[in-house]
């Protein structure tokens, strides 16, 4: 029998406060609570103690992946010329995977454009929205884009490919060399420094190979945090702390569904007894999804991801349906000024809502999508709470929300993400997050490095 005591935290505002946690649940709540002598102990020196944050929309392995890729957009690349030189500087010597991309940089990227950068290795680049992918002349002669027939892969007036592949991200890897899917232990001891302790990962149509890797990952404690799985097959059997979630449908800008099509997929879906999780990010899209779900009715657990631009007007639909919208305001931060640049003035209101939907009732959550946004959970609330960009400018004033309201839309249930926040309480699994201050104090200022430890099922996973 495991069993743990953190002593002396704050605990929904009550400083004071030990718990004693066995087999992985939160056993007993209280003042100066007796500590078993086979029990280890932490110290938590009056911090606040939380339950464990969860990310509501990540994308696992594109985070492994990112951070050994070659960084292509702000902060460190902002000319055409820097773009050059972290190409010419890559390590190695085969295939150079470049990722962030802004067009600021250099403009959109095409085959000649990106030869002109560099034209030595087989490039790939992708945009930071995760949306399309830029290749190189070489390395589209390696993925044979020349003969493909993947509607992602763009073309020109006379047929021939322009080297940009849109939302094709599993028939690209097919046709890269196999170097096996990236180790996932750095990125889950990241996610655990956050004291982020439930994952979604929302990459949409996992392969059986992609699976295997992050079931593997989490059974070996690579990934120690509990995930549910937008892109899991309808005949997924879901574990405790490996499940399915709503089935991941993407509508992509670059190629908008037909109505009929969507409203069969997703009858589909609902049918096989799992709700949906709908990628929408424009206007266009967003009606098209309003429509449909009229048409075909939804079930409990529908969510929209991202919704990057929610008609003021279309609030009291979102409500009466019965959807939930996991929205990035991580954005804000992270590229705010372009989007106040380039996102026409009528939009701009509409752009990434948090307090309107929430004054509509309508449930939401906070996500990263990292590592399209900042991983950071608390940078997310910071964003959500200033919605300044890095300009120092604000984008949408009036959806800004409180820092403990920003919280709690991190700390819903992962198969709620709009719904009532998790609480510290007898009976709930130990998956935790000890501050080193009174929670005042750290949404005063939100900070990863506020974090001292993480504990996942009754285990400290990370102690700073």
């Amino acid at each position: 029998m495991s069993v743990l005591v953190v002593r002396d935290v704050e605990v929904d505002c009550i400083g004071g406060t030990d718990v004693l946690i066995r087999d992985g649940v939160v056993a007993v709540l209280g003042s100066e609570v007796p500590v078993p002598a086979s029990a280890d102990v932490v110290d938590g020196r009056g911090g606040a103690l939380l339950p464990g944050l969860h990310d509501h929309h990540i994308h696992l392995h594109a985070l492994a992946a990112d951070r050994t890729s070659v960084r292509c957009g702000p902060p460190a690349v902002h000319t055409a010329d820097d773009l050059a030189r972290a190409l010419a500087t890559a390590a190695g010597n085969g295939w150079i995977r470049g990722v962030g991309y802004s067009e600021d940089v250099a403009g959109l990227l095409d085959l000649d454009s990106l030869d002109m950068l560099h034209a030595e290795r087989p490039v790939r680049i992708q945009h930071r929205s995760g949306a399309v992918w830029f290749l190189n002349s070489t390395a589209a002669a390696l993925t044979g884009l020349a003969t493909a027939d993947h509607p992602g892969v763009e073309r020109d007036e006379k047929g021939q490919p322009t080297g940009r592949v849109w939302r094709a991200d599993t028939w690209l890897r097919d046709r890269l060399p196999d170097s096996g899917p990236p180790s996932l232990a750095d990125v889950g001891a990241e996610l655990a420094s956050y004291g982020i302790t439930g994952l979604t990962d929302a990459t949409p149509d996992l392969t059986p190979s992609t699976l295997e890797h992050l079931r593997a990952s989490h059974v070996d404690g690579s990934v120690p945090q509990r995930i549910r799985l937008l892109g899991a097959p309808l005949d997924f059997v879901d574990s405790e702390t490996f499940a399915a979630g709503p089935h991941k449908i993407v509508l992509a800008d670059s190629g908008l569904p037909d109505l009929d099509d969507l409203a069969t997929t997703i009858r589909r879906v609902h049918d096989a007894g799992r709700a949906v999780a709908v990628h929408c990010v424009s206007r266009e899209a967003f009606a098209i999804l309003l429509a449909v779900f009229t048409e075909v009715g939804t079930a409990p657990g529908d969510r929209i991801e991202h919704g990057a631009l929610v008609p003021a007007e279309s609030i009291g639909d979102l409500r009466r349906l019965g959807l939930q919208v996991v929205t990035q305001p991580g954005f804000l931060a992270d590229r705010g000024d372009t989007y106040l640049r380039d996102v026409p003035a009528v939009d701009l209101p509409d752009l990434y809502r948090c307090r309107s939907l929430l004054d509509g009732d309508v449930p939401v959550a906070l996500s990263s999508d990292a590592p399209y946004g900042p991983a950071d959970p608390w940078a997310v609330i910071s964003a959500a709470v200033s919605r300044t960009c890095p300009t120092g400018d604000v984008a949408g004033v009036d959806e800004r929300i409180p820092a403990p309201t920003a919280l709690d839309r991190c700390l819903a249930p992962l198969d709620d993400p709009g719904g009532t926040a998790r609480r510290v309480r007898v009976g709930a699994p130990a998956d935790l997050v000890l501050l080193d201050r009174p929670l005042a104090d750290v949404l005063a200022a939100p900070t990863a490095e506020l974090v001292r430890a993480t504990v996942i099922a009754g285990r400290v996973v990370h102690h700073a």
